[in-house]
């Protein structure tokens, strides 16, 4: 009998551990024990029929850059070689990287929403006869615009404090520029005696305006960027070409020295293509926004 080959052992070395690695956490985010009436609760463990498919699509969404171990592992076994492994490992903190970023963004332009959202409220209930702190309030509870600073501008409404200055703390979180110009409008109201819902009002409409012309450049840059995902999954199409023709293109990339020299350069210039074309849309979207994807 043939002895296993080494590849095939550190193939599955690595399956064991991107498993261990993505059901390590598990145990802590299942629910505790319920007491209900004296009745114990147990819910479904994540193994059974009723709690495998929640707990798959919740550990997929949280560690879906552990899925490039899978990847590299499925073309070490048809490769017969250790290199796609140790691609698919190295390849796990960069696709983290750019999924943070990625909901990094969403998060940003969800709170600049949120602001907005939270101005026009502002607006409304100052039009309703209420006063400025308790129309800050108000709108602050119906909108939830002020995010994790929400507390401490709160009490500073309610309690007589520096509103300004907690506005312009809240501002400093991605997205939430627009309650600096809040806190602008709050300063010159106190001040001047200016009515601050004329401020707001302008304030709106010009964030609105920011966040349209924002979401135009975006919709206009998507062609672009699905452009360079075409580009970028060529090779691969190239790949399967060469497998529907009856050739096998991993065997030559992994195991001659043209075949590595060929992947080594291509990869390099392929990985080089990709980052250079994100880099002109991105400073196109900076130039037509003010602010990166």
């Amino acid at each position: 009998m043939r002895a296993p080959e080494p590849t095939h052992f550190a193939a599955v070395c690595a399956g064991a551990m991107a498993w261990l690695a993505m059901g390590q956490k598990s145990g802590g985010m299942r629910s505790r024990l319920l007491l209900s009436g004296g009745v114990e609760f147990r819910p479904a463990p994540w193994w059974s029929g009723a709690g495998l498919r929640p707990w798959m699509q919740r550990e997929l969404l949280r560690r879906r850059e552990w899925l490039c171990l899978p990847v590299g592992l499925l073309l070490a076994v048809l490769g017969k070689s250790i290199l796609p492994l140790l691609a698919g490992a190295a390849a796990v903190p960069l696709v983290k990287r750019w999924l943070t970023a990625r909901e990094r963004a969403g998060q940003r332009d969800l709170r600049a929403e949120a602001v907005i959202t939270f101005c026009g409220s502002f607006v409304g209930e100052l039009r309703a006869g209420l006063q400025p702190a308790q129309a800050l309030l108000t709108a602050a509870r119906s909108t939830g615009g002020l995010g994790a600073a929400e507390a401490s501008v709160l009490a500073a409404a309610r309690f007589g404090g520096d509103v300004p200055r907690e506005l312009r703390a809240a501002a400093r979180e991605p997205g939430a520029g627009g309650l600096a110009g809040v806190a602008a409008c709050w300063r010159v109201s106190v001040d001047g005696g200016v009515g601050l819902a004329a401020g707001l009002d302008r304030l709106e409409a010009a964030l609105q305006a920011e966040h349209d012309q924002r979401a135009d450049v975006t919709a206009h840059l998507a062609g672009a960027r699905s452009t360079i995902a075409l580009l970028a999954l060529l090779p691969v199409v190239g790949l399967a070409m060469g497998w529907a023709l009856g050739a096998d293109p991993l065997r030559v990339l992994l195991h001659t020295p043209a075949g590595l020299a060929c992947l080594l350069i291509g990869g390099a210039l392929e990985t080089a293509g990709v980052c250079w074309a994100a880099r002109i849309v991105r400073k196109g979207q900076v130039a037509h926004t003010g602010s990166g994807p």
